[in-house]
This record gives structure tokens, C-alpha cells and sequence, in this order.
């Protein structure tokens, strides 16, 4: 029998959608497969986080203990801390500090302020302007440029450090997309939710792809802690390093 050359017009039309159909959501689905890999990867296996709710947790900024000695490492505090019946849950290096251990910059611990702002110019990454100051009043935190802190008696921690990583959204202007600058790197952000945000690499990052960690997590606010000297106790993610020759050390502690 003589087949219709205008059906098989359409049979040949219709196979040919069908295939370009099959092709293109096999694309799209290996694109979006991919693409959750590679958040996975970055969120996940490249930084180690942990994130503390003011109004429910205890979060401080630690130096020296009640006689005087700077703690020096993580292992110290944690000693210290279970001596008086508390379980360190989270802590992490936070700040630059000098060669005898003395933070870089303004430390306040218990409204009392033990280093003053540095405003001044220099090298180095502290003086990457716009530095900042990562603080909190009451049960609230907030990281602003050094320019814009003001202490009216009731700030009740606070670290100074640089570069700020985001301002108000906006990533500092020295950041280069591809740069080879990498470190092993940690800072602190401020989430939507006001929430407190501390991460570290666990491998060398640069300034540009930490940043945008902190974006992508919706902050609008983030600064750098420190680099290379970094590390981070967070045992709840079988993350332990109890090591460290720093200055300050922010940490969250709960009774045992």
C-alpha cells in the first residue's frame, strides 16, 4: 500500500521533536546534577561551619584565664572549661594577634575594652580596607567597617580584624575571581535571620571564593578572621583540632 507522504511528514516531525526532547532533558538534568555537586561540594566538603543562635546559646570571646595566662590553644580552653562543669561545643581562632599573643586591633570581653580600635594604615591583611569589627550587644551580633563602630558602653564582645569579605552585600573591591592567594582561611558572618554564621576551609581558599561562600549563604556582612593559623573544634561534625599559638578564641559552651 502507497503510504501518505503528508503523514509521513508528521511521523518524521514527531520523531524528530521527540529525540531533540530526550537529548535536552538529559542535558538539563546532568546540568542540574551537577550543579547540586558542586554546591554540595563547596557548602559541605570545602568549609566546615557552625552556626549559633544568640538567644539560645552561649557565645564568647575568650584571652586570657582567671590568673592572668593567655590560653594560647583550643586544648587550654577546653580544660578550662570543663573545669568549671562546662562542655565545649565550638570553638575557633578569632582574630589576628601580635607575636606575644595580644589581639591586633579592638578586643572587648565583658563590656570591658582590653585592646583599643586600630584605625591607622599598614600591611598586611588587617589593613586591607575596609577592615571591621565583628561585635555583640546583648543577644545580638553585627560585623561594620572600623569607620563605622561606635561603643556606647554596651557592646559586650568584640573582635577587630580584616578584610571585611562582604559589605552590605557587596564584595570588597581587591577581590579577584581566580586568584591564587589561597590559605587555609576562617571567618564569621551575620545570616538573614541574624544568626551567627563561623566557617573555615578545610583546604586553601582565596579571599574571592570565601566571600562568596558568605554570600551564597545570604549574608550581607562577613569578615575575615584569620589564615594559615586557623583551626576550628567542632566535634558535632567529628572536626577536633584542639591545637593553635593564638590571641582571642571565640567559643560556645554549654553545662555539662
Amino acid at each position: 500500500m502507497e503510504k501518505n507522504p503528508c503523514f509521513a511528514g508528521v511521523l518524521y516531525f514527531w520523531r524528530v521533536t521527540r529525540l531533540t526532547g530526550i537529548i535536552l532533558s538529559g542535558i538539563l538534568v546532568s546540568w542540574l546534577t551537577a550543579s547540586a555537586i558542586l554546591h554540595r561540594h563547596v557548602s559541605d566538603d570545602a568549609i566546615i561551619s557552625y552556626t549559633v543562635d544568640l538567644k539560645k546559646q552561649d557565645l564568647q570571646l575568650y584571652w586570657k584565664d582567671d590568673s592572668g595566662q593567655i590560653f594560647k590553644s583550643i586544648q587550654h580552653l577546653k580544660d578550662f572549661l570543663e573545669h568549671r562543669h562546662k562542655r565545649l561545643l565550638f570553638a575557633m581562632n578569632g582574630g589576628m594577634f601580635n607575636a606575644d599573643n595580644s589581639p591586633v586591633g579592638l578586643f572587648i570581653q565583658h563590656k570591658m575594652t582590653l585592646a583599643p580600635l586600630d584605625t591607622g594604615s599598614g600591611t598586611g591583611n588587617f589593613y586591607l580596607k575596609p577592615n571591621g569589627v565583628f561585635y555583640i550587644r546583648g543577644n545580638t551580633a553585627a560585623i561594620c567597617p572600623t569607620s563605622e563602630f561606635k561603643n556606647d558602653g554596651q557592646v559586650t564582645f568584640a573582635t577587630q580584624s580584616g578584610p571585611l569579605l562582604l559589605i552590605n552585600g557587596a564584595f570588597h573591591t581587591a577581590f579577584k575571581k581566580g586568584s591564587v592567594n589561597t590559605n587555609i582561611r576562617n571567618a564569621v558572618g551575620i545570616l538573614p535571620d541574624n544568626k551567627v554564621i563561623f566557617a573555615m576551609s578545610r583546604e586553601p581558599i582565596n579571599f574571592y571564593d570565601l566571600a562568596s561562600y558568605f554570600s551564597n549563604m545570604g549574608c550581607r556582612d562577613a569578615l575575615y578572621l584569620d589564615g594559615f593559623v586557623s583551626r576550628t573544634y567542632l566535634p558535632e561534625k567529628n572536626w577536633t583540632q584542639t591545637d593553635g599559638n593564638f590571641g582571642v578564641i571565640i567559643a560556645v559552651a554549654a553545662p555539662e
